[in-house]
């Protein structure tokens, strides 16, 4: 449908308000209003839909964009037409593969960040210096609690956009990304913090607390022996001991522990998107894997599993109701907890314990800092704690204890000790070796040194 092309403006009829748009009088003036056209069209989704373009200076450019417009294969006449709201929502919609909390993400940039900002431009417009301003803006933003934005969450809403342009690429409505050349305030690595009696007591002066901190083996100690009567105990040990993720822990099932072999298998998880929980794979791929289990935390999972029996027949034998679902760490009625309780109940036992607050997440880091103070290497601990890249082990969860840092300073300098040792070792001999030369008849040196020399 060709459609038409008409003259429009934006004055205002004086006893109304209302806007006289193509009924203004003045419409016969030279230079009064600007040309539009109307028409209707596909989009690429195989849909009619109707395109309203304007602001032209003249009826035969607007006449020209619209028969361009109606020339364009159907992928472009979509990112002419569309606008960045209309193609984030289509992308969301049509993203059959993505995890649930990962969706949860997406759906947050593109709301609290992307449609406010860029929005309304169309598809086909948008341009990298507009991007620059738009995160310059979002930047400023501020939080609920009144903070600037981090630049973390800035690189993520970059990410979400780049991701969702880089499939109006593979769909045919754009031959580049600008999104790949918007400049983002360098992301700060939070490196995790020891709780060492100078953090401990610059925390008690100011109340400021690192944002990832880390217990060391003492501490982690103590909070075992007070969490000794609670019912997760088994809990806080498989975490702070083997590193396993919350989702992990929360979708354990008494079938992935072998008690003879001492392991168990991590296959699922639970994990919470908003207050839904969603049951599935792990994390990753590398997620899939067997954890050896100490002595100490394979008791404990035996004991565990004990006392939930006793109170599974406790429950039975008064008439109450009670389901056996299968899973390790469970609520009375034998139903898995939502992942975010122990995250809630870990902050309680913490506060309780009257140790230096760290998070849930905070013991995972604790896991793979312990370990590797006990002599692992990094592929062990890899393999221990699921991820897919070994680099991530390295830059983000071995930190160094205290007692590794002084053992490491240690054998640093004796390194230095023996290499001096062995420096004046052959410095001495240098000399004895030109002493004995020096004594002979004349000082000179044998007809064998002269032909070595």
């Amino acid at each position: 449908m060709k459609g038409r092309v008409f003259k429009h403006c934006a004055c205002t009829d004086r006893v109304t308000g209302k806007r006289q748009g193509s009924n203004c009088p003045r419409l016969a003036e030279r230079g009064h209003g600007s040309w539009y056209f109307h028409c209707s069209t596909t989009n690429v989704l195989g849909r009619p839909q109707r395109v309203r373009r304007g602001g032209f200076s003249s009826q035969s450019t607007a006449r020209q964009a619209r028969d361009e417009l109606l020339a364009m294969s159907s992928e472009r006449r979509t990112a002419k037409s569309w606008t960045v709201a209309r193609w984030l929502e289509h992308w969301l919609q049509t993203r059959a593969r993505l995890r649930p909390t990962t969706r949860l993400l997406y759906t947050r940039d593109v709301e609290r960040f992307l449609v406010p900002h860029i929005g309304r431009t169309i598809l086909s417009e948008l341009a990298t210096a507009q991007l620059n301003e738009a995160f310059q803006a979002m930047a400023r933003q501020r939080t609920k609690y009144d903070e600037p934005q981090s630049a973390s969450t800035l690189r993520h809403a970059h990410a979400t956009l780049r991701a969702a342009l880089n499939a109006a690429i593979r769909d045919g409505l754009l031959t580049d990304n600008p999104a790949r050349r918007v400049e983002l305030p360098r992301a700060i690595h939070t490196s995790a913090k020891i709780w060492t009696d100078e953090n401990i007591a610059t925390w008690q002066e100011t109340g400021v607390r690192p944002r990832v901190s880390v217990w060391t083996a003492p501490q982690f100690a103590a909070f075992l022996q007070f969490t000794a009567t609670d019912p997760l105990h088994a809990l806080w040990r498989l975490i702070g001991l083997r590193g396993l993720r919350r989702g992990e822990i929360a979708g354990l099932r008494w079938s992935d522990i072998n008690f003879k072999a001492r392991e168990l298998k991590v296959v699922q998880q639970r994990i919470s998107a908003g207050h839904q929980v969603y049951q599935g794979p792990p994390k990753s791929a590398s997620g899939q894997r067997v954890v050896a289990l100490d002595k100490a935390t394979n008791t404990a999972l035996s004991r565990h599993r004990r006392q939930q029996q006793h109170q599974a027949a406790r429950r039975v034998d008064a008439g109450k109701q009670y389901r056996d679902t299968g899973y390790v760490f469970t609520r009375p009625d034998g139903q898995p907890y939502h992942p975010s309780s122990f995250t809630q109940r870990f902050s309680i036992l913490t506060k309780r314990s009257e140790l230096p607050p760290i998070r849930l997440h905070d013991l995972r880091h604790g896991a793979a800092s312990l370990a590797h103070s006990a002599g692992a290497d990094l592929k062990s601990i890899q393999d221990q704690l699921g991820h897919s890249r070994i680099d991530t082990t390295a830059d983000v969860y071995t930190r160094v204890l205290p007692d590794t840092q002084h053992q490491t300073a240690a054998a640093t300098a004796a390194l230095i000790r023996k290499a001096a040792r062995e420096r004046r070792a052959t410095i001495g001999r240098t000399a004895r070796k030109a002493a004995k030369t020096a004594k002979k008849p004349g000082g000179q040196a044998t007809h064998h040194q002269r032909a070595s020399d």
